[in-house]
This record gives C-alpha cells, structure tokens and sequence, in this order.
C-alpha cells in the first residue's frame, strides 16, 4: 500500500517530461491480462535526467529505451512507481506489465466482473494498469490495440473512431485511434458481450454522428430513454453554447459494477446501469430525470472536462462545478424549473452546508489531499456549480456566453485552472473579478443575518446586511465574500415595491456590513430568491411575514422556502420542549425567549394552502416537511433522535389539518397510463404527498390504506408503486411487509431494481432493524463487491434512518465500523464515502458524540487502512481535538 502522503496545490510544479503519443497493447485474460505500452517521451526540462512514472499494484515484465532492453539495476522499481534514467530529448518508452483483472474489487483501472472488462482511471486509476505519468497535465494522442481469445468478448471498445476490427487465428484483435490529445484518466476500454441500441445524430454543421448504447443482454428495452436524453443534450449543447460533438461515433457502456454515477472517458462514456436503464414498469421518474441529467452531464464533458481540462486534480471544480451547471441548466429547461432548482438546494443544504461543518471542510478548489477519491464532494460539484451560477447571475446569460466563448478559444487542446476559467469571463465582459475570486480558495458557508431598521419620517426601510464566515477545519481566517442576493420587497397588500436599486435584481453584500435602503415601511423582504449564492440567510421572520411571502411572493421558489421556515419554527419549538425545562401548555412552547403555538401556526398554514390557487408543482413542493439538516438551522447541536419526534410530531399534526382535504383530493385524481411528462411527474408527486398525508391523518388513515394497496396492485409504474411502500413504511408495517414480499417476488430477478428494495427495509424503523441487515446481506442479491448494493443497504441505514443508526448505546454506530473495516479491504473509495454520518460527531449532543467518536478512532487505529479512509478518519480527530 501506498504511504499517507499529503500533496499540496502550491506544490505544483510542470512535468519534466511529456508522452505525446500512446500506444496500448492489450491481450486480455481475467486472471493475467498483459498491457504492453510504448510512449513516445519528450523531454520538457533540460536540465532532467530521470523520469518517474506512476504504478501501483502493477507486476513489471519488461522495460526498453529505445528497442535497449534494461536490466533490474537500470531502474528503480517500488509500490508507488517506476524511475528510470532518461538521457536524450525524445525516446521510446517500452513497457511491458501484467495485472490481474478478476481480483481488482477497488473497481479503479482495468478490472473483470460479470464476464466483462471494464476500466474506471479517474482520478489516479490509470496506474494500475500501466506505468504512466498519469497526471491530468500530460495530454497524449492514443491508439489502443484490443486483443482475445475470449469468445464472450463480441464487443471490444475503446476511445475515439474504430480504425480496424479482425482475427488472426482463434485471436479478435480491434484497433481505436483518439485524435484528440487526452490524459490518462480519460482513457477507457471496454470488453464484453451486451446488447447494442443504435441511433444516429446529425450536427448543425451535417456532420452524422453514430450512436451506440450497449447494455446488459435483455435490457435492450430499458435504454431508449438513455439514448433520446443523450440525442437532447447533443441538440442542446449546439443551441446554448455552440458546442458540437468532434468523433465518429459516441459509445455509453453501462455496467452494474461501478464506483460513481458514471465516466465522461472520450468518446466511450462508462455508466453505472442505475443511471441508464429505465421503463415505467422498473423505474420511478425520479430515475427518468437522473438518467437525462448524467447523460447530459456526461455529454457535455466533452467540452468542459475533455478538450479543455485540469491541469492539477486541485482544480477539479474546473471541469465538475462547470459541468454540474450546464447538466443543471439543461435539466430546468427539459422538466420543471421549480422542482430541479429545489432538488439542486436540498443537495447543498443537506450535504454540503453539513460538509462545510465537518472535518473535510475544503474550498472548491482545495489546498491539500492526501487521497484524490476524497475529493470528490458536494463541495467541489455542487458548491461548485453554485459559484458559476453566481457569474451567470452577475454577468447575465449573454455575458456569461460571451465568457465561455472565450474560454474555449483561448484553451481548446490544454490543461488549465480554475483562474484561467474566471480570467475568460472577466476579459470577455471586461468586469473586475478579483473579489469574486475568493470563493475558489474560501471555505465555509457564509451566514448574512439581515435586519431592518425603518425610518417613518422619510418612508423608507434601511436592510443591513452582516456577513459572518465562520471558522472551519481547514480554515480559521476568513474574509468577507462577494455575494449575491436576489431580492424582492413586499408591501402590506402583497405589491412588489420597486427597488432601482439593484444590480441585476441582486443585493450585492461584499463587506462585513452592507446597508441598503428601500422605500416605503411594513416591508417583507424576499431574500435570496432562487438560491442566489450558497449562503444561510439569518432574518427573524415572523410566521405572518412567511404566510405573506407564500400568498404573495411573484417566485415559486420564495413560496417554497417561506414554507420551509414554517416548519423549521415548528419543528425547532416542538423539539425544544421536549429536551428543555420549558412549561407545555397544550401545544405551546413557554420559555424566557418564545412562544410558538405550533398548532395554530399549522392550521393558519394549512388553510392558505387549502384556500389559495396554487399550481400543482408548487403545491407539491410546499406540502413537503425540511430535511432534518435544513429544520436544524441554527442549532449547533442536537439530540437526533429527539429531534426526529419533533419532526413527526410536526407532520403528523400538519396531516390531522389538511388530511381530509389530502383525501378528497387523492380520490378525485385521475390515473392515466404512465408517461414520462412534466405533466404526469407533477401529478404523481402530488398524489404521492395527499396519499401520505391522508395515511398520517387518523380519520382518514383506513380509507387511505385501502387506496394504497390498491393503486399498488393496480399501478401500471415504479413510481406509484414505490410512492406506495414508503407510505407503508412510516404508518402500517405489517401492510409494508405484505407488499415488500410481492415486490420480491415480481423483481428479485433484478438486480438494478432491487436496489430499490434493499433501500426501503433499510431505511424501516425497526426494533431489530440490525438483525434485519444482517439477513439482507445473505440475500442472493446483495454482495459486497457491487457499490450500488452497499450504498442502497448499508449506506441508506447509516444516512437515512436515523431511530436505527442513532441507537443509545451505541450499536447502528458499531454496526457500521464494523462494515466499513471489511468493506475497506474490498472497495476503499465506496468505505470513505459511507463513512460520512460518523463523521459528523460534533453535530451531535451525548451520548451519541461520543459513541460516534469511539468508531472513528477504532477505525483509525485499525491495522492496513487505506489512504481513503485515513485521511477522513485522521481529519475528524484532528479537527474534534482543534
């Protein structure tokens, strides 16, 4: 195993070397498959005398300058790599290697599952297939030599155009040539027998661009989706950024085993099959609109990832931030705005502003890492893309166009940075953004508590505006940030009172102290609409001023977030009465600091609901609860399974206001036969909550669980059916098991769809829920080996149920230290991501911190731990002692 070394970005330095041209050899066996490589070096620094190329795990055969073979004492040779003398300005590298695909369960380089090849190289996968500098700054033409005997392996796939296919003998041999210079984690190879769905696209400028989807045998049904989704990204990348596609041919493989949502690999797009396979009857809509967005987010790496790409793995933001964004932009325009930009919110909300607290804090763009794998966060992606966002909002869509325009011309062909990519949008509107810089090297969520001061003589309404960035892990000094606020201000009668003021609707909040001033009195601001920067606002609203924002506020997005306080003030009040010494009265919290009479507020708010004329998408959004982490705002800590009871407390008092009218609403919905449209995805979420709603509700909960078994028996699609189960889960256990047992039976077979199963038994809030894992886990289709498996089990019990996980005494926590030191010898990169809700034990009152801590610090002192899951483990201890 490699050592636990920290890199640094200011470390960087350019290669003394480059590969200009790549050849690859492979004959491919599972249990000894021979890469023979012969690199065409060129020396970069004169003053260089040895080479150092990257290897891991890696059985070394031969090595040759120049057609010289080399002998044992002409190269050093260890477990991270392999130097050698390099005298001349320009030689041939020969490089012979063997490596044992069927034994490789980390799933990164060139592995063999399910009769099939596969390779994963990003980040630093590449190594293990060959001696390398596998670095994202050296770019390199390849042509790829693919050679069998395995008569399973119909399909032999690498990157860029098919050059020839043929046999000598019992041997297939094909040949792929890139044209593009690519680094090595953009390298991919593909062998198996699938199915082959075939499409065509033609560009703008009449080039026609051959489509292929190979699947798994069977499922050629299930990949129409996959392929319409990519042929509307391809369309869509032409018309918003005049971006065209520059092979021959584009290829998406997808395949069960696989470590991430899917790999953008140049002109051969690896996917995970959960995220490609889809019909009415195995996927819920939920699955439709992931598979549209990974597509197009894998599509448009073309661009943004692969002909202009990173120079550094520190500046990963570079290509992920700005690639989140366009998959984002795309989505809002191919379904509904409101429920993708809510989807998008909830992601930061519920994961990165907790990242941000937590001992991997790290800007955008990071400092230090000791394993790259870590580094692929919520902070990275989607923080990331939230900082373009906010340039898009600055600059306004043309300009930002004009920016991305000119980012392209200048580093087509190259590795660059995040600066390089802000440089471009600063030179192309001729804006100074120097300040907005600091989001690349700042971490942390910035809190900006607002308070108003009104000024009745002159009629006007002074809003300060306080910017307080906290300290983190990585960070203890910080600086004010440069932060939009889109805003609105609403008068008594619900008018939006003009404010001229603005700078493209924004409030720009750029100090410690900001003011800013309106006119007129008895304002109800609207703050960061649309989620204009990812930044908690901090403003005392009243209940009234929320109700008044959801009657009146012209952005459906205000309404929903008004709504989300609405139920954090409840939840919060509910919860501080059952851990404080405060007097109930009745439903009424009694303090020295607050009164909330939290039956009353949700009566009020179920009547505006009920009374109001509010579309259906919208609708939807404002009958859904906050995430634990979103209601929590504001608490440092809290006892998790006490809050959860306030929670359901709050849901269930909210369903005994509106569940008679949830009721009749469900009854009168019409059931059409499934399609996958804006339309009918806003219906079923709609019946999904007055269905929930209506069990929740004791007068109606027996009428309601009739409807649910029977829309499930009766249902022609995933999505109702799953809708129905998890209604089950929360209120009619015995019902839950009954259908739990009919769906097994209709879809153990499947291996993707069952996924969904072993998540929903995982989540049951269960006495013996963790004698139940253990039964699951001897379950025919659960095996260690498949990533998908473990998230969907193992990681939905430590994530999302929270009475199992939480236990007392300690054992959901046990539970999963035990699973991730197995877990860590199979697949560390999958161990380092389920490790997270331990993580977070500083979120957390006693006993459950310290418990959590105890299985942090077991597991640090464990024996042959990877560097994935010491470097998380070592910076939650370091950061609990800071």
């Amino acid at each position: 195993m490699a050592e636990h070394i920290v890199k640094r970005r200011l470390d960087y330095e350019k290669p003394d070397f480059l590969i200009s041209e790549t050849a690859l050899t492979f004959d491919l066996f599972p249990e000894k498959t021979v890469v023979t490589s012969v690199l065409l070096v060129k020396r970069q620094n004169t003053k260089a005398s040895h080479i150092t190329l990257d290897g891991e795990e890696l059985c070394l055969v031969s090595v040759s300058v120049n057609d010289k073979a080399l002998s044992s004492d002409e190269y050093e040779l260890n477990a991270s790599g392999l130097k050698l003398c390099i005298d001349c300005d320009s030689v041939e590298l020969k490089i012979v290697t063997e490596i044992n695909p069927k034994q490789n369960t980390s799933l990164e380089g060139l592995y063999y599952t399910q009769d099939a090849y596969c390779t994963q190289c990003e980040a630093e996968g590449f190594r293990k297939i060959t001696y390398y500098l596998d670095r994202p700054d050296v770019l390199s033409i390849f042509t790829v030599t693919i050679r069998t005997t395995d008569a399973p392996n119909k399909y032999l796939l690498s990157n860029g155009n098919l050059v020839k296919r043929y046999k000598e003998g019992d041997t297939d041999i094909a040949v792929w040539h890139d044209p593009h210079p690519k680094p090595s984690y953009l390298f991919a190879l593909v062998a198996g027998d699938f199915d082959l769905l075939v499409d065509t696209f033609i560009t703008r400028s009449g080039r026609v661009v051959n489509l292929e989807l190979y699947l798994e045998k069977g499922r050629l049904q299930q990949g129409q989706h996959a392929l319409d989704s990519l042929k509307k990204a391809m369309k869509w990348d032409e018309d918003t950024y005049g971006l065209e596609y520059d092979l021959d041919v584009y290829m998406v493989v997808a395949v069960d085993f696989f470590n991430m949502g899917a790999m953008e690999n140049k002109g051969l797009n690896v996917f995970n099959s959960k995220f490609v396979l889809a019909d009415a009857k195995t996927a819920t809509d939920e699955d439709f609109f992931n598979i549209e967005s990974i597509i197009a987010h894998e599509y448009f790496h073309n661009w943004t990832g692969n002909r202009v790409t990173c120079r550094d793995w520190f500046q990963l933001s570079l290509k992920e931030g700005l690639t989140v964004f366009r998959d984002q932009q795309f989505s809002a325009d191919m379904s509904s705005y409101l429920s993708t930009r809510i989807s998008q919110v909830k992601v930061m909300r519920e994961h990165q502003f907790v990242e941000d607290t937590g001992p991997m804090s790290h800007p955008i763009r990071p400092d230090e890492v000791m394993e790259m794998n870590n580094f692929y966060t919520v902070t990275v992606y989607d923080k990331g893309a939230e900082v373009i966002r906010m340039l898009h909002t600055l600059l306004s869509a043309e300009g930002f166009r004009k920016g991305m325009d000119l980012y392209f011309a200048r580093h087509d062909g190259e590795a660059v940075t995040c600066d390089d990519f802000v440089d471009a949008m600063a030179t192309a509107n001729n804006m100074d953004l120097q300040h907005f810089r600091q989001w690349y090297s700042q971490s942390g969520t910035p809190l900006i508590a607002v308070s108003k001061k009104e000024n009745d003589l002159a009629a006007t309404t002074e809003f300060t505006f306080t910017q307080v960035n906290p300290k983190t892990a990585d960070q203890k000094e910080k600086s004010p940030l440069f932060v939009p606020i889109v805003a609105e201000f609403l008068d008594t009668s619900g008018k939006v009172v003009d404010a001229p003021s603005l700078t493209n609707s924004s409030i720009i909040v750029n100090e410690q102290h900001n003011s800013f001033s309106v006119e007129g009195t008895n304002l109800t601001p609207v703050l960061l609409d649309k989620f204009s920067a990812p930044v908690v606002i901090d403003y005392d609203y009243s209940i009234p001023e929320l109700l008044h924002i959801i009657r009146y506020a012209s952005s459906s997005y205000a309404k929903w977030d008004a709504s989300q306080r609405v139920f954090s003030a409840c939840i919060q009040a509910r919860y501080a009465m059952q851990i404080s010494n405060a007097t109930p009265r009745g439903d009424k919290l009694i303090n020295n600091r607050n009164t909330l009479d939290v039956q009353g507020v949700l009566s009020e708010y179920a009547n505006v609901l009920v009374n109001a004329d509010i579309e259906g998408d919208v609708l939807v959004e404002l009958l859904s609860l906050p995430s634990t982490e979103t209601a929590r705002t504001g608490l440092k800590t809290i006892d998790p399974i006490a809050f959860e009871d306030a929670s359901e407390y709050v849901q269930k008092s909210f369903a005994e206001h509106i569940g008679g009218h949830a009721l009749a609403c469900l009854s009168a919905s019409q059931v059409a036969t499934y399609q996958y449209s804006v339309e009918q995805v806003n219906q079923r979420a709609l019946n999904a909550s007055w269905l929930k709603l209506a069990v929740l509700n004791e007068d109606t909960r027996n009428a309601a669980l009739l409807e649910i078994e029977q829309r499930y028996i009766q249902s022609d699609n995933m999505t109702d059916r799953l809708n129905c189960l998890k209604v089950c889960q929360i209120e009619n256990i015995d019902l839950f098991d009954k259908l739990m047992s009919s769906f097994e039976q209709e879809f153990g077979h499947d291996a993707v769809i069952m996924d969904k199963w072993f998540g929903l038994h995982a989540t049951t809030k269960r006495v013996d829920i963790l004698a139940q894992l253990d039964l699951l886990r001897a379950h025919g289709q659960f095996t260690i080996n498949n990533p998908n498996k473990v998230r969907a089990l193992i990681g939905s019990f430590a994530f999302y149920n929270t009475l199992g996980f939480h236990q007392k005494h300690g054992a959901g926590y046990k539970y999963l230290g035990d699973y991730l030191l197995d877990l860590d010898k199979v697949n560390p990169q999958v161990a380092s991501r389920i490790v997270t809700p331990l993580l977070q034990f500083e979120s957390f009152n006693e006993p459950y911190k310290s418990l959590m801590k105890s299985q942090i610090e077991r597991i640090f002192t464990s024996k042959g731990l990877s560097r994935d899951l010491f470097e998380k483990a070592s910076k939650a201890l370091t950061s609990s002692a800071n």
